[in-house]
């Protein structure tokens, strides 16, 4: 079996990023939906300006159909067709890498195109066909644990990419299921699956969702995204996954539980003070 690899290398030039438990953090950041053009380039150029200014390494994120809302009638939206055009203009333009969501395995080859980092959704952890397709497109895969999944369990989820022929696959931590419309976040999770070889990324802002909890829509405790990740930091990660919104009480999906623009600067900068601790 090939094994994974423990330094993840994504991108090019100056905008190529590292994913290492024993390196510097980086930062997976965006809005939850892609909107619109204007408003991705919005984000995006925020975001590289505040990186830049913190020496923080970026991967751009923002999923093109949000194929899980809890209703028919949550917005879904751009679609794939037109997301992608614009990843290539945002990469285009900043220089950095981008991730997007996965649902299907025709999307995978589809996406793997544009994208740089392909991610595989909480509920569809376990999916092996999904699994084996993103895999065998040799783009770096970002998976997330299932809800539902012991990180002891992500072993076999691991073995799938290996096994079919990638060793670079990041493992997130998005919380458990506790109970109705509750997650908990185990901070043991984070060393037992970096022993597993693969680098560790923690997602700050999934963790405080309350999955359902608003009935018609998820919703989540934005006031915990720090608390949370600054505990996941100080145990220690490779990346951390924070969705943000310069508005997020008005965004179409995940508002509840997306970090306000204007917070970021602060957040990350305690971020990265416990980073430089756990890393000495």
């Amino acid at each position: 079996m090939m094994e994974t690899n423990s330094r993840v290398v994504v991108g090019e030039g100056t905008g190529q990023v590292v994913f290492s438990q024993k390196e510097r953090l980086t930062l997976i950041a965006g809005p939850c939906q892609m909107e619109s053009r204007e408003h991705a380039f919005m984000m995006a150029g925020k975001l590289v300006e505040l990186c830049r200014s913190l020496g923080l390494r970026l991967v751009y994120k923002s999923s093109f159909d949000k194929a899980n809302r809890t209703s028919l009638s949550g917005k879904r939206g751009i679609g794939l067709e037109k997301a992608m055009e614009i990843f290539a203009d945002l990469k285009r333009e900043f220089g950095f890498p981008v991730l997007a969501d996965i649902h299907t395995e025709e999307q995978c080859s589809q996406v793997a195109e544009t994208v740089d980092i392909l991610q595989i959704p909480a509920f569809l952890s376990r999916q092996t066909d999904l699994l084996v397709a993103a895999a065998k497109t040799g783009r770096t895969i970002n998976v997330k644990k299932g809800q539902f999944l012991a990180p002891w369990d992500m072993k076999n989820v691991l073995a799938k990419f290996t096994m079919s022929g990638n060793p670079n696959v990041l493992l997130c931590e998005r919380g458990a299921s506790f109970g109705y419309n509750t997650l908990v976040s185990d901070m043991r999770s984070l060393p037992i699956m970096a022993a597993l070889g693969a680098p560790v990324v923690f997602d700050a802002t999934h963790s405080v969702q309350q999955p359902g909890g608003q009935g018609g829509s998820t919703g989540g405790q934005r006031e915990f995204v720090e608390t949370l990740a600054r505990a996941a930091v100080a145990v220690g990660v490779a990346g951390v996954f924070v969705e943000t919104h310069e508005d997020p009480d008005n965004a179409p999906s995940d508002g509840p539980n997306m970090v306000p623009l204007e917070a970021m600067p602060r957040l990350l900068e305690k971020l990265l003070a416990f980073d430089a601790i756990a890393k000495a």
